[in-house]
């Protein structure tokens, strides 16, 4: 219970974060968005190497631990898309897997010293930092194929749909159309990243049928949860009239 609920604190203060950096700085507001990705996707590749049990109320599943990073992974693509743009966002997306290179090259490196005699934790470190070629390449493939595909279709939507959602008089957090360009995104990516990962990295290794359903309905159920705070982010710029960004 504790760690739901600071799951739920941290959405919640990174979502109220980015607003007031957005409003009272904007200089630096980009800059805040992508070291969140960035934070956010080291984060998921490291913690993925744990295997954890979620409990959903209806079922109980096992999933890698990145699946609680997918969220704020998702919120924060359509937090720049929202703000500055598709071609801003495809460029977060290209600095972002540039730093995911780096880390593992980094790791690399470290790896190839050799431990010192009473360092006892060596066969855990490796466990952990040891990764396969395949499942990097099938890691970073999916990520750019997905990542990239979120932001055309976000922004398609947005623009398929702007008059309409600023037609809607009522608040924005009932707003149909806000809350369709944050939610089919996420579907749409989270699922092609669960069959593009899993093929590349497992076929001929495993079954990869059972492997692939279970990443889409996990990633897709609790990276469904990040919708709320999308919207929550947009109503609270909407509601500063002094704006600059590329919002509206």
């Amino acid at each position: 219970m504790i760690s739901w609920i600071c799951w739920f604190f941290s959405l919640t203060l990174v979502t109220y974060l980015s607003v007031y950096i957005i409003r009272k700085t904007p200089q630096y507001a980009f800059s805040a968005l992508v070291g969140f990705y960035i934070i956010y996707l080291t984060t998921a590749q490291i913690v993925a190497a744990r295997i954890i049990e979620v409990n959903l109320g209806f079922a109980v599943i096992f999933a890698p631990a990145g699946v609680l990073i997918y969220p704020f992974v998702a919120q924060v693509i359509d937090m720049i898309n929202e703000v500055y743009g598709e071609k801003m966002t495809h460029a977060a997306i290209l600095i972002a897997f540039a730093s995911q290179v780096i880390w593992v090259i980094f790791v690399f490196i470290i790896n190839g010293f050799p431990p010192a005699p009473y360092f006892a934790y060596e066969e855990a470190w490796q466990s952990i930092f040891s990764v396969g070629i395949r499942v990097t390449l099938a890691s970073w493939i999916s990520f750019l194929l997905c990542s990239h595909i979120d932001a055309f279709i976000f922004a398609r939507i947005k623009e398929h749909f702007l008059a309409r959602e600023k037609a809607f008089r009522q608040s924005t957090l009932i707003n149909p159309y806000v809350w369709l360009r944050s939610g089919a995104t996420d579907v749409i990516s989270l699922t092609l990243d669960s069959v593009i990962f899993v093929v590349i990295a497992f076929l001929g290794v495993m079954p990869i049928l059972p492997l692939v359903i279970g990443q889409i309905v996990m990633k897709n159920i609790i990276g469904f949860a990040d919708n709320p705070w999308f919207v929550w982010y947009k109503s609270m710029l909407n509601k500063d009239p002094g704006q600059r960004c590329r919002t509206f």
